[in-house]
Formats: C-alpha cells, structure tokens, sequence
C-alpha cells in the first residue's frame, strides 16, 4: 500500500521548494536551557511553552517573548525518558511526547496530557497518558537498514494524534512514515497512513518537530535546514505532492518550532558546543 518511489520523491522535493526569508534570533535561552526539543507558543498567554530530551528534568519550562524564565513547572509520576515534542490542543491543553526512540528498543512509547488550568501551578500530574507501539516493528531493536521508529514530531488536531517519524536508518533515503493514534487514555497499536520522503540529505529531510495552525489548517514540520508545510484537511491530506519546502538558508540542530500566527513560526534548536551555533528561538515568516 505505501509504495516508495525514490526518484519521484526526490523530482517532487526538489519541484516544491519555494523562496525564504531569514531566520530571525527572538531569543537565546538561559544556559539551564540549551537542550530544547519541544516548543508551543500560547496566544492566550503569550507565552512560550518548552521541554528538554533525554537525559534532562521531568519540567516544562515557561518564556515570555523576550526569552525571561516565567515559570518552571514539574511533571509528577512520569519520567522524561525521551521527550522529544509539545504539542497544544485547540482547547489550549497541552500534549507530551515521550516516544524519543533513538536506538529504536523502546517498548513504552506514551503521550502525556497537560490540562492548560493545571499550568499555573508549579507542579501537575498528566489528566491522561496515551500508550502506543508501531504494529510493523516485531525487533527491538530492528535491523540498522530498518531504523524507522524514532519520532520527535507530533500534532494533535481534533480527536487524534499525527506522528512523523525520524528515519535513523543506514544509508538514510528520506523516507518517514505518518501514524495516526486516538487522543484517549488508553493503550493503542498505531495505524500508518501515509510513507513520505523529504530529501536525501539527513540534515535537510530528518524531521524533528512539528506544529499545527488551528486556523489555516497548516502542519509545519521542521528539519535542521528547512521547513516543510502541509495543508490539512484530514489524514488523506498526507500526500507527497501536498508538501512544500522552505529553505531557512541556516543549519542548526533545530528540533522543535511553533505557530506564533499563520505567517510566523518560532523556531528553537539545541546548543552546540562544538559549532558554537544554537540555543536560540527564532522567528521566521512563512512567504505566500
């Protein structure tokens, strides 16, 4: 069913890419903070909601636009595993995912539910923890050539969960697989819906963040080098003429990003020591 043509996938990645604009520094985030790999701006508050990886504190982390440190709050009876994206309801909750998968051996793939009420305090416990696996993984962990089953991006959109995953495959050829999951607190065996390809260059096709407009109805996923947008209008939307590439004409190791407005995305990548690059948000206008 999800047949993947490499020659066609690449003509289509290079037919969609359309002209950018520059990435914009916002903000360099404290030194406590250099591992973000989550990120959601909250237009009620105006603020910025963000997470750490693997290795970092069970806390979600609150900015305000000029990069002040409003508020640190603690995540009881889950453990950060892997956190590897934030995602936001259009109700404003927010959502967890731990299904950082590197070595792809996980067998406790979740998402966490925050209430936005709870937010307020300095401490909360998940309203609702989601379970899932990926029904084609049997070996934990698969064979090098077969590493598809990391994930560092997710959207929530109505009543269900869209995952992109991160392809960590030996000789790395752009695929990533789209699943679909129920957003109910219960254990699910996830549905592939869609096989994609976004480039052959790891730096500039392996996904590690996405975002949802409720309004325009756009996802964006990001790579370290670009941005790929996807109108949506239901999971048939996943299609690989539907996507289009933008060029930040910069390479970092982003990991996350958020809608700000319909035209304007934050940006956050890691810092890099060796590089002396990262630790920033940054905005970016998205160009009609």
């Amino acid at each position: 069913m999800f047949k993947y043509y490499s020659f066609i996938g690449l003509f289509l990645v290079l037919s969609c890419q359309t002209k950018s604009q520059d990435l914009n520094v916002l903000f360099s985030f404290p030194e406590d903070n250099k591992e973000v790999s989550g990120l959601v701006y909250h237009p009620t508050n105006q603020l910025l909601y963000a997470l750490e990886d693997k290795g970092n504190s069970n806390e979600i982390y609150t900015f305000d636009l000029n990069g002040n440190l409003t508020q640190t709050v603690t995540i009881n009876e889950v453990e950060n595993t892997d956190w590897e994206d934030l995602s936001m309801d259009s109700e404003g909750n927010l959502y967890i995912g731990n299904f950082g998968n590197n070595d792809n051996t996980r067998k406790d793939l979740a998402i966490y539910k925050l209430d936005i009420s709870d937010l307020k305090n300095n401490a909360v416990i998940p309203s609702q923890i989601t379970y899932f696996s990926y029904p084609e993984q049997i070996d934990f962990p698969p064979k090098k050539k077969e590493l598809f089953f990391d994930c560092e991006a997710f959207v929530a959109i109505d009543d269900s969960f869209y995952l992109f995953t991160k392809n960590r495959s030996k000789g790395f050829d752009g695929r990533f697989y789209v699943y679909k999951i129920p957003n109910k607190p219960v254990t699910f065996v996830a549905e592939k819906i869609a096989e994609l390809n976004s480039g052959n260059s790891y730096d500039k096709a392996a996904i590690t963040g996405a975002a949802y407009h409720q309004e325009s109805k756009q996802i964006a996923l990001t790579t370290h080098t670009n941005v790929i947008m996807i109108p949506f209008e239901n999971e048939n939307s996943f299609k690989q003429e539907n996507l289009k590439f933008v060029d930040y004409n910069h390479n970092s190791q982003k990991e996350s990003l958020t809608f700000k407005d319909k035209n304007t995305l934050y940006i956050a990548d890691e810092k890099n020591k060796k590089k002396d690059n990262g630790g920033n948000v940054y905005e970016f206008k998205i160009l009609n």
